[in-house]
């Protein structure tokens, strides 16, 4: 099993509500779209996935590499799921600070409604969190645990560490399936930058240390941890093109903008739509169908709606309240039995992904950034600091693309 280290810049500002709102409905949305298609196991192995969730967390407005991520896109999932709990069978408990406390009252409350075994749910809680807080020993102190469980009692953790003194975090996932041990190597991945020199009492070579202490694992592995897979997330805010497979997000694009590229006839029932939201419907149904090697780089899925300090454009509004609209239509109408819009929501990723094979995009990265922040204020785009305006001087007719 591999570890994955990556930077995540600490950030400390809030989520405004006007984007926290939208954050849970489109979370919840998509979450129930996961469920519906591919079972609630499926959600709980894309929340252990590090790429998928920071590409989530894109694609709801979040800054697309910071820490913030974590706390807000969980806090989001939280109230738009737990109300739905029993007809998803998916509960989250926890989350930053004194709400992390409050996860073994929660589990078993869990416990007494699904006859769930609570303590032993309990005991997965706490140990997983004494694991990341103490028994890897790599300079972040967590103040951020969430508890994902199904009512068939598989679960999954997210909790996350700071470093004050390299304004960094580090993020620890992990996921029942794929654990044979909490103390032997039971991370999906550990998402945050290499320090150094870690002590890790989960490395296998750490046997013999750790019986002295936990006296849960007696067996002296033979060998050290498998290859560690480096994804550095950079300190810098805004979004590059190094920071963007091209040719996928150009496929994108294209699919949204170019009608003529492909057979629109096969999206006949999300007719009325933009293209504007095409584009992030696109990005949302990646998010929702695309396959792990996909989210390689969330920065893409930045380009759905924007993010909330303006990077790579602010939050179009508009286009993010029409893609709820679009896609909990289609996942309302899914649960009786009336899959066609979903369909064509899944369409939609399926055409992106026949394009790219083929697609060679243009040098011109920096000119698509500029035109959706030249046309943030048509689509009702907002930062933190306030309402796009219109640019003094645009130029109609100066059409920038990646194709």
């Amino acid at each position: 099993m591999s570890h994955s280290y990556a930077d995540l810049p600490l950030h400390y500002g809030h989520v405004p509500p006007w984007l926290a709102r939208r954050m849970s409905l489109l979370g919840g949305a998509i979450v129930e779209a996961i469920a519906t298609d591919y079972g609630k196991g499926e959600v709980l192995r894309r929340l252990s996935d590090p790429c998928w969730f920071q590409a989530l967390g894109c694609v709801l407005g979040m800054d697309w590499h910071s820490s913030g991520i974590t706390t807000s896109v969980m806090g989001a999932l939280k109230k738009a799921v737990n109300p739905l709990s029993k007809e998803l069978g998916i509960y989250i408990c926890g989350g930053k600070g004194r709400y992390s406390r409050e996860t073994p009252a929660e589990l078993r409350s869990i416990a007494e409604i699904t006859g769930l075994p609570g303590e032993a749910l309990v005991r997965s809680s706490k140990l997983s969190a004494k694991v990341d807080n103490t028994a890897v020993q790599d300079g972040y102190q967590l103040y951020l645990h969430s508890f994902i469980v199904s009512s068939e009692g598989d679960w999954a953790v997210i909790q996350q560490g700071m470093n004050d003194a390299n304004g960094m975090a580090r993020r620890y996932h992990w996921h029942s399936a794929t654990m044979r041990s909490y103390t032997e190597t039971p991370h999906t991945f550990i998402y945050g930058h290499n320090q150094g020199e870690i002590l890790n009492l989960t490395d296998k070579a750490a046997a013999s240390t750790k019986n002295g202490l936990l006296q849960l694992v007696k067996e002296d592995p033979a060998r050290m941890l498998p290859e560690i897979r480096q994804l550095v997330m950079p300190s810098h805010h805004d979004v590059r093109a190094a920071d963007v497979d091209l040719k996928r997000l150009g496929s994108v694009l294209a699919a949204a903008h170019e009608r003529s590229l492909h057979d629109f006839d096969s999206l006949l029932l999300l007719e009325g739509v933009g293209p504007r939201t095409l584009q992030s419907l696109t990005l949302v149904s990646e998010v929702i169908y695309g396959t792990p090697s996909r989210f390689t780089d969330p920065a893409r899925f930045s380009f759905a709606h924007g993010g909330k300090d303006g990077h790579p454009f602010p939050v179009a509004t508009n286009v993010y309240d029409e893609t709820i609209r679009v896609l909990k239509n289609a996942v309302d109408k899914a649960k009786v039995g009336q899959s066609e819009k979903q369909d064509a929501i899944r369409k939609l990723s399926v055409i992106s992904q026949q394009l790219e094979k083929d697609f060679e995009p243009n040098e011109n990265f920096s000119e698509v950034i500029a035109r959706e922040r030249a046309d943030s204020w048509k689509y009702g785009g907002r930062t933190v600091v306030g309402k796009a305006l219109p640019p003094k001087k645009d130029k109609p007719g100066n059409q920038l693309s990646l194709f």
